[in-house]
């Protein structure tokens, strides 16, 4: 579906136009079309592949989705695709973005993307010293919007893993800590699919060896790939902090089930006294003394109970019981 069709001549704005018109804008001089798509239907694909002359690849690319987040050239134009990561409730919701610059044209495609890039075209207009820079400052401002919106996931991804490791210690709270533990780190793979191939994407913007498409604008791209390096970093922080919590939250279930097991060996040897005080009196031998005398049976019970007792009392002090 097309959200929008502009044309704009040196920074600013000349008028939406249609689709038909696209060419012709091109050929002017210091003039650039910007079109913004959602969901893309195969004709419309096409439509835009004879307008800008987009090469097949990259086409057959964006219509198909689910690529690793890259940035590649062809001829003199380029191709970025990326994967947008958004907060929606409790989870994250994962899109894709797929940018088509060339020297006078850009047309971004997006899938699935919770939000759109309205906000990026009106900054880019409130900035017409920039935005005469022309696509490059466009595929920047793009970039920049994705980059951004990955800062409160991992914001919360942190925050929820403060939560977790206060509750860490408590007791009873092992089994539910542990999967919220895979829930957040299955969050934090999915942002980090989006981060680290555009990490590495990122070096053919910048230096010597840059496509003369960014001359210019390298800087601003920089400024992008230091946002994804600290973006990196903080999810590598954590991801080991959930690998630790993950192997102490399994530690306290082992140290727990030993408690238990701890507490049924004492109180099975505690029974295990009865058991043999009344295996050895329940033969019923006639050469037992005590069989005949009148306080046997009393004094077989209170030295049973009183064994017992004397275990009971030593394996409370150990902390067993």
């Amino acid at each position: 579906m097309l959200i929008n069709c502009v044309a704009y001549q040196e920074g600013k704005k000349l008028s939406d136009i249609p689709v038909e018109d696209i060419s012709d804008y091109l050929e002017k001089p210091d003039c650039f079309v910007w079109v913004a798509l959602r969901d893309a239907s195969p004709d419309e694909m096409r439509q835009m592949q004879e307008e800008f002359h987009l090469h097949e690849l990259a086409v057959e690319d964006a219509s198909r989705g689910h690529q690793r987040p890259k940035i590649e050239e062809y001829g003199d134009s380029l191709f970025v695709f990326m994967h947008t990561v958004d907060l929606s409730g409790d989870g994250v919701e994962t899109g894709e973005l797929a940018i088509f610059v060339g020297k006078n044209y850009v047309l971004s495609v997006r899938r699935d993307a919770v939000k759109g890039f309205l906000g990026v075209r009106a900054r880019a207009e409130r900035e017409p010293h920039l935005l005469a820079m022309g696509s490059s400052f466009v595929l920047y401002a793009l970039m920049d919007a994705v980059v951004d919106r990955y800062f409160p996931v991992v914001d919360m991804l942190e925050s929820e893993l403060e939560t977790i490791e206060d509750r860490i210690f408590t007791h009873g709270a092992q089994r539910r800590n542990v999967e919220r533990l895979y829930q957040l780190k299955r969050k934090g793979l999915e942002l980090r699919h989006a981060v680290m191939p555009m990490l590495e994407a990122f070096t053919r913007l910048q230096g010597g060896r840059a496509p003369q498409l960014v001359n210019g604008t390298q800087d601003y791209f920089r400024d992008v790939h230091d946002h994804l390096s600290r973006i990196g970093g903080r999810l590598d922080a954590v991801r080991d902090t959930i690998s630790t919590a993950i192997q102490v939250n399994l530690s306290m279930v082992s140290i727990d089930d030993s408690e238990v097991n701890k507490r049924l060996a004492a109180w099975a040897a505690i029974f295990a006294v009865f058991t043999a005080f009344a295996g050895v009196w329940g033969m019923n031998f006639k050469v037992m003394p005590e069989l005949e005398w009148r306080w046997g049976y009393p004094m077989a019970l209170a030295i049973m109970v009183g064994v017992c007792y004397y275990m009971y009392r030593l394996f409370k002090r150990s902390g067993w019981l």
